[in-house]
C-alpha cells in the first residue's frame, strides 16, 4: 500500500480492464510522477548538492574516520543497523533504480540496486526481511532513485487507454512500473518520500539525446535523509572487482535466479562474499571481449551506451583482466569459502582469513 504525504493514495485506473494489474501499476505510476507532493519532494532532491564518497587522499577529500559507509553494486542489496553504519548507498544506476526503504521506529534500512523487473517482487521481501518486525506494524519511508527516459514516453492525457499509449522498448519505464505495482499490492504501509525517476531523472543535449540526471543516491542512516551522491573506485568496496565478477556469473547460476545478492551481514557489520563459480567459457568471453574497441565495449555491455559513466569501459577491462588472469574461480576462493570482510578501526575495510 502506497502513502503520500500521509494518506493512502488513490487512483482511479484508466484502463479498461480493472483486474489487470500490470495496467493499473502504469496508472499509479503516471499519477505518481505528477503528484504535487512527489514533484515538489524531487525539485527539493535535485538541489541537494551530490556527495562525493572517496578514500583516496588525491582528491583532496578527508575521510573522516568516524564515517562508515556500506557500498551496493548492481544487482545487491543491504540492510543495515544506524547504529553500526552512517551512511548507505550504490552508483552506476542508469536504466536500473536505487530503491531505499527505512523502518521509521527503529531507523533499520535496506537499500537495493534494482536491474531487472523479473526479481522485484523477491527483492522487496529480501529488503523486508529485516526491515520489518512481524510482530508489529511498521511504516516505512521508500525512496526511488534511477532510470531515465532511455526511450522518449510519448503518453497522452487525451488518451485514456493504457493499450492505445505509445509503448516503450526502453529499460526504465518497465522496471518503474513493477516497483510501484509490487509497492502498491503489498500489505505493507509504504511513504513514497522520494521519486526521481523517469523524466524526472531526465535531461536532454541539444540534439535530443537522454541522460540520468543522477544515477546514485546514499542515505543517511542517522535520520533517514536521502541526498545525490557519487562513488569512486576506492569507496565502492570492498572486493571490487569479484563482486562485479559475481553479478555477471549470478545470471548463469539458477539458485540466484529472481533474486538479490546479499553480501552484507547486518548484524555483524561485515561483507561475506560466497563463491561463484566461472568456467573457461568466462575466460574466453574475456579474452575476446578484451580485443574490443572502447566504443564497442559500450555498445556491446550497456543497456544505455551513452549514459555511462567515464570509467565505465575501465571497470570492464579490469573484470575480464582478472577473469584472464585466475581463469580457475578456486584461486578467489580458496576451498570454497567466502571471502570475509572485516571494518577496521578506521572504518575501512580489511580482509579476514581465519
Amino acid at each position: 500500500m502506497i502513502f503520500v504525504d500521509g494518506v493512502p493514495f488513490t487512483v482511479e485506473s484508466s484502463s479498461s480492464n480493472k483486474n489487470c494489474v500490470s495496467e493499473q501499476g502504469a496508472d499509479v505510476l503516471y499519477a505518481l510522477m505528477e503528484c504535487p507532493f512527489l514533484v515538489d519532494a524531487t525539485k527539493s532532491f535535485k538541489s541537494i548538492p551530490e556527495m562525493r564518497f572517496t578514500d583516496s587522499e588525491q582528491f583532496g577529500v578527508e575521510r573522516s574516520t568516524m564515517c562508515k559507509w556500506v557500498y551496493l553494486f548492481q544487482k545487491e542489496y543491504a540492510t543495515v543497523d544506524p547504529a553500526l553504519v552512517d551512511f548507505v548507498g550504490t552508483d552506476e544506476a542508469t536504466t536500473c533504480v536505487g530503491v531505499a526503504i527505512r523502518n521509521r521506529k527503529n531507523g533499520m534500512t535496506s537499500v537495493a540496486h534494482i536491474d531487472f523487473p523479473n526479481i522485484i517482487e523477491n527483492a522487496l521481501s529480501q529488503m523486508l526481511s529485516l526491515v520489518v518486525d512481524p510482530s508489529s506494524d511498521a511504516e516505512l519511508d521508500v525512496h526511488l532513485v534511477g532510470g531515465f527516459e532511455d526511450v522518449l514516453l510519448q503518453e497522452s492525457n487525451d488518451i485514456p487507454e493504457l493499450e492505445d499509449r505509445k509503448k516503450t522498448e526502453g529499460h526504465s519505464f518497465p522496471l518503474c512500473n513493477k516497483i510501484i505495482e509490487c509497492l502498491w499490492t503489498r500489505p505493507e504501509t509504504f511513504h513514497l518520500q522520494t521519486l526521481c525517476v523517469l523524466h524526472h531523472n531526465t535531461w536532454r543535449d541539444s540534439e535530443g539525446n537522454a541522460y540520468p540526471i543522477f544515477s546514485g543516491f546514499s542515505v543517511k542512516t542517522s535520520d533517514g535523509s536521502v541526498f545525490p551522491a557519487s562513488f569512486d573506485s576506492t569507496s565502492r568496496c570492498p572486493d571490487e572487482v569479484i563482486r562485479r565478477i559475481r553479478l555477471s556469473s549470478s545470471y548463469e547460476d539458477p539458485s540466484l535466479k529472481g533474486r538479490l545478492l546479499e553480501t552484507y551481514e547486518t548484524h555483524t557489520d561485515q561483507f561475506k562474499i560466497e563463491p561463484c563459480c566461472w568456467s573457461p567459457w568466462k575466460r574466453y568471453m574475456a579474452l575476446s571481449l578484451q580485443q574490443l574497441s572502447d566504443a564497442e565495449i559500450l555498445q556491446s555491455c550497456s543497456t544505455s551506451p551513452s549514459a555511462e559513466a567515464p570509467d565505465f569501459v575501465e571497470n570492464s577491462r579490469r573484470q575480464w583482466a582478472y577473469l584472464v588472469e585466475h581463469s580457475d574461480w578456486r584461486e578467489s576462493f580458496p576451498k570454497k569459502k567466502p571471502r570475509i570482510f572485516r571494518r577496521a578501526a578506521d572504518g575501512k575495510w580489511e580482509r579476514s582469513f581465519n
